[in-house]
């Protein structure tokens, strides 16, 4: 009898289960739509790592040198654009619902540029005795950056295009300035090389903190509950970089006849990350198929 009324207890729970399931219309108590609703909302938070080019673009020039016999334009710097490799960390902290994000993503950026000058002496009496200068600088700068971005999604499969724009604001952390010194004396009747020892000083008082504008584009691409993300953007720098009252404080770039130009700072910036949803679903149930 106790063994009849065991089979029939598990009969009755066994019927009970299959009909609830039936009259589930969620299968499971999932509700329609659960996955979508996960992906139409949620927050993304990691971290980005890459490399920058700088451009710097002189609005005013400036020197310790004022020629009285010859144009001061002969002394001005040329600057090079791009061509120094430097680096960033990113932490990205965004919040999605339906193909735009609104992002911040904090950063320290570390970059360089680079820009050479040089002046001529010569012998009025004889134009081939001559002494010639050369100055090669480089400038390396620190910044803790705050960027607010809006991001927009162009498609919404696994791989997932998107463009962005937005804002930051740059504070100073530190930068160097490192000053090569090469030349051609040919005042004694025969060319002799000239070299120096370089000149390296820290520059935090020439430089002072600036905003700009950014603008980019990038991909997503989701495994599983993570997203990994490789990113171009554009800055352009809005403020003098420059701080005006330090322009000739600095002894040593002085005496070689340095003066920082007022500057504006622009860089390409290539980052590549991996962003975590906040709101976790189990292991079985993941944000893409």
């Amino acid at each position: 009898m106790t063994k009849t009324y065991l089979l029939f207890a598990l009969m009755l729970v066994s019927s009970l289960t299959y009909a609830q399931r039936k009259r589930s219309p969620y299968g499971g108590g999932r509700p329609p739509g659960s996955k979508n609703t996960f992906l139409e909302k949620q927050w993304w938070i990691g971290l980005k790592a890459g490399t920058n080019l700088t451009e710097a673009v002189p609005e005013a020039r400036y020197s310790a040198i004022v020629p009285t016999n010859y144009p001061a334009s002969l002394g001005e710097k040329a600057y090079d654009r791009f061509n120094k490799t430097g680096s960033q960390a990113t932490l990205e902290i965004t919040f999605y619902i339906k193909r735009l994000s609104l992002s911040l993503q904090p950063t320290y950026r570390h970059s360089r540029f680079t820009y050479a000058n040089q002046y001529e002496w010569f012998n009025p009496a004889d134009a081939t005795q001559t002494l010639q200068l050369k100055y090669d600088h480089e400038q390396k700068t620190d910044y803790a950056e705050i960027p607010f971005l809006l991001k927009y999604d162009i498609t919404g499969n696994k791989l997932r295009p998107y463009v962005q724009a937005g804002v930051f604001y740059s504070f100073l952390v530190g930068a160097t300035q490192t000053v090569n010194i090469s030349g051609l004396d040919v005042a004694s009747g025969s060319a002799n090389p000239l070299t120096y020892p370089p000149v390296i000083v820290g520059a935090e008082d020439l430089f002072e903190n600036y905003w700009g504008w950014t603008a980019g584009a990038g991909l997503d691409y989701n495994v599983g509950n993570v997203r990994l993300v490789l990113d171009v953007s554009y800055r352009m720098g809005m403020s003098n970089v420059t701080n005006t009252q330090n322009r000739f404080s600095n002894d040593r770039l002085a005496g070689i006849g340095e003066a920082q130009d007022d500057l504006l700072m622009n860089n390409i910036v290539i980052s590549a990350g991996v962003l975590f949803p906040l709101r976790f679903l189990s292991t079985s149930f993941r944000t893409l198929d």
